[in-house]
């Protein structure tokens, strides 16, 4: 019997991470944040003060490093055994990540380790390309979306929840800048898979989202 796949991309902020766990947790389905895995080597390339346009050692860091996911409350990452879910949200670490995954090579080496989640009972993946590229075949695929004022809204918030100051203004640019980037890169380029189910969640709660993908489901 086919492993049943839900694919949730969409930009930056859009509240895909939180949905897809939600879902995945209610569903007790694996769980896929191919973000997490972008930021991760993105965050081990800093971390080895690696250029980020030295592709080929960009793409030996990303075939040897280990990667944990655990998802309780809260999602939390150990890369290499070290837990590095706080440094994942980083402005610093989404940038890089944001540059390295535009390179073809990089994909390609990633592409297999989001595969290997594709697991009984089921998988809840979220990304840019989950339904376009890494699950072209998924059964159910959701592009969800809002606007990117809200989107700066939301991380906004979060920072300053988190005691780090920020701007509403520069993380409103940011967040263009970076759907620019992801729309216009010639390797998998942000877009909605055929077939997906458009969802603007900009005046939605998260609660009417899930229910909305559950819909979906059944």
């Amino acid at each position: 019997m086919a492993i049943p796949v839900l694919t949730i991309d969409g930009p930056s902020g859009a509240g895909k991470g939180t949905v897809s766990r939600l879902i995945a947790k209610r569903l007790d389905w694996h769980y896929l944040d191919s973000g997490s895995i972008y930021r991760s080597l993105a965050l081990a390339v800093l971390k080895q003060t690696v250029d980020l346009h030295d592709v080929a050692e960009i793409c030996r860091i990303g075939q040897a490093m280990r990667l944990e996911f655990d998802c309780g409350d809260e999602l939390s990452v150990k890369l290499d055994e070290e837990d590095i879910t706080d440094q994942l949200g980083l402005e610093s670490t989404g940038n890089a990540a944001s540059i390295i995954a535009a390179y073809p090579e990089v994909r390609q080496v990633l592409l297999n380790k989001q595969q290997d989640f594709k697991q009984p009972p089921g998988l809840v993946a979220d990304g840019r390309d989950m339904g376009t590229v890494v699950f072209p075949d998924a059964a159910y695929k959701v592009f969800l979306t809002a606007s990117p004022e809200k989107r700066a809204e939301r991380r906004y918030k979060q920072l300053m929840e988190k005691g780090i100051d920020a701007n509403l203004i520069n993380l409103t640019a940011e967040i263009e800048e970076r759907d620019r980037r992801d729309r216009e890169r010639s390797t998998a380029p942000l877009s909605m898979a055929s077939g997906a189910l458009f969802i603007d969640s900009s005046e939605m709660t998260i609660e009417a989202v899930i229910q909305e993908i559950i819909r979906l489901l059944q």
